[in-house]
């Protein structure tokens, strides 16, 4: 049998594995964070993320960059509501403004708006005919499982949309018709996040 250690002593091999902490972690650690406090504010009070910037030395400021972008990308969502569009609006003028190469971001926002643009006029549209549809297809299903019950064919008024299995099937049908504005989003957010 082998020898019992203790926690500490385990503890204590893991820290000698990983080897000593370089001065580019300690950076990371320390100012990834302030970078994403800083985005979050931003976000909320509208500070000026380059003057905020500013004031770090110039080992800070690329970490703190990548913080700020990291939240920011995370911001760029799809227009569901009046919040998300006005969430992703800023979210796409503080990376414009962390940014240098202007340009490049330009050509990638283009991109994002004409996916935001069509999910607004032809998305939302088909999720209206995708909802209605699919409420249809469960009235009916309803109206046949009652029928085969009772023997009688009397159309009743059954709100399906309180049920829980439409619930449960417009949510993943949702997902599935939102799925592909996604993964261009996503796409196109990667494109940004390269950007110098």
């Amino acid at each position: 049998m082998g020898e019992i250690k203790s926690a500490a002593e385990i503890a204590r091999e893991k820290i000698e594995k990983l080897g000593e902490i370089t001065e580019e972690e300690r950076l990371q650690w320390k100012f990834a964070p302030e970078g994403e406090k800083l985005a979050a504010r931003y976000l909320k009070e509208n500070c000026n993320l380059t003057s905020e910037i500013a004031k770090f030395d110039n080992k800070a400021k690329p970490i703190i960059i990548k913080g700020i972008n990291d939240i920011l990308l995370r911001n760029i969502g799809l227009p569901r509501n009046q919040a998300a569009r006005t969430s992703t609006k800023k979210a796409m003028d503080g990376i414009k403004a962390i940014k240098n190469d202007k340009v490049a971001v330009e050509n990638v926002f283009s991109k994002i708006r004409h996916i935001l643009d069509h999910y607004t006029q032809q998305g939302e549209q088909q999720k209206k005919q995708a909802y209605e549809a699919l409420k249809k297809e469960f009235e009916e299903k309803i109206q046949q499982a009652l029928k085969q019950q009772t023997g009688v064919n009397a159309r009743m008024k059954i709100d399906v949309e309180k049920q829980p299995q439409f619930v449960e099937e417009w949510q993943r049908l949702q997902s599935r018709l939102e799925g592909q504005y996604l993964t261009l989003l996503d796409e196109y957010k990667q494109e940004l996040a390269a950007i110098n």
